[in-house]
């Protein structure tokens, strides 16, 4: 018997990049060599063949923990906890047969049917042949068993290749994507709400890197607050790896905007300056776009106006990845991801702090140009900017 165990990692998306396909594989298979290792399991073999990922690790490992490590990698489409033996008809229905009796004693099954594929088409027996014939030897080996081609309790699958063949029942889902590094970086403007964590992570997935700036009004806001978002941020490291957030006072800014500015157009000035200044920290940091957490429609300030409003200030690309989901498909993916609970927590963040009553919706661009004519926008952007704190996130 194999000294080690092993699990089957399919890489979803990555199958599909063509000539790239190597690039994406090899991608794929050092992010989670990098998980494991920050999770514990560094000593784990991670190898890619013809197509596929193969974690070998100790038999005395949980292998449902390792697996469910690998499933927060991006790029990853599922993973299959799995037996290995030679490319031999009789060595695969013995591995298949001793397979099924631990599934015996693990969950009880009565009732399976085999599903084989030929991945190696010089193999001298075809796939529905190797099926009839592996279940054959599990019959014969495993008593309790009657086949059940509509309805098995479980599925056995057999993988024959090359130079090895697997089997394997489960498929333990993954996120899917591209692995984090094949996308370049965005910088995120990151609350202490619901959406911004999730745009991030949707960003993510799709193999951008992730650096993040937070904005707040101490002392109108509370230290506790900047530490819920400390704590959203490292949620969200657990899956795109760690990350600095570079932490900005903006009261500054605000109470300018109050003196010099309209009371309606406060949200669309307070959010023009938010922009300008994550832009010039994402320059300065190697970011290629800014990533917000915007939703069309949800509040007055992410109407379809005041986003060609605030986005007039910038020269680089706005990502806003949950434009048009509703409220509950992102608290469903907050809950999913794991930052729904901390986000709901009931500290105020700088948004709140001299919120308009009445929020002008429509914006026009002339005239918030017209009233920021009473700022100095440059100087105000360049102090905020020199005096944020940079903290790191580490997962």
């Amino acid at each position: 018997m194999n000294e080690k165990k092993i699990l089957i990692v399919r890489c979803g998306e990555v199958a599909l990049k063509g000539m790239n396909k190597p690039y994406f594989e090899r991608m794929l298979a050092e992010r989670i060599g990098k998980r494991l290792a920050a999770s514990g399991f560094g000593e784990a073999e991670v190898q890619r063949h013809e197509g596929l990922i193969y974690v070998r690790f100790d038999r005395g490992w949980d292998e449902i923990a390792v697996a469910r490590e690998i499933a927060k990698v991006f790029g990853v489409a599922s993973i299959s906890p799995a037996v290995e033996a030679e490319s031999d008809l009789t060595a695969i229905g013995q591995a298949a047969v001793g397979f099924m009796l631990d599934l015996i004693e693990k969950r009880g099954i009565h009732t399976f049917k085999v599903e084989a594929k030929r991945a190696d088409k010089d193999f001298p027996v075809k796939s529905p042949e190797i099926a009839r014939r592996v279940g054959a030897m599990v019959l014969i080996g495993c008593k309790v068993l009657a086949v059940d081609v509509h309805e098995p309790d479980a599925r056995l699958f057999v993988d024959v290749r090359h130079d090895r063949s697997f089997i394997y029942t489960d498929k333990i889902s993954g996120f899917g994507g591209l692995p984090l590094g094949t996308n370049g970086k965005g910088l995120v403007l990151l609350s202490g709400g619901i959406d911004s964590p999730v745009a991030a992570w949707m960003m993510a997935k799709r193999g951008m890197m992730i650096e993040a700036v937070h904005f707040h009004s101490y002392p109108y806001t509370s230290e506790r607050a900047q530490q819920k978002v400390e704590e959203l941020a490292r949620i969200v490291a657990s899956y795109c790896g760690n990350f600095r957030m570079h932490v900005i006072n903006l009261l500054p800014v605000q109470e300018q905007i109050v003196m010099h500015c309209p009371e309606a157009e406060t949200t669309i000035h307070v959010r023009r300056f938010m922009m300008r200044i994550a832009e010039r920290v994402a320059r300065e940091t190697g970011c290629m776009m800014l990533i917000t957490g915007e939703n069309l429609g949800q509040v007055a300030s992410q109407t379809a106006e005041a986003f060609v409003v605030t986005d007039h200030v910038v020269e680089m690309p706005v990502m806003r990845p949950l434009i048009a989901l509703d409220k509950v498909d992102i608290i469903e993916k907050a809950q999913e991801i794991g930052t729904f609970e901390k986000s709901i927590e009931p500290y105020e963040d700088c948004c709140t702090v001299f919120l308009p009553k009445h929020p002008t919706t429509k914006p026009k661009l002339e005239r918030i140009e017209k009233s920021e004519e009473a700022l100095d926008v440059e100087a105000l952007v360049s102090a905020c900017v020199a005096s944020r704190e940079i903290v790191e996130i580490k997962a």
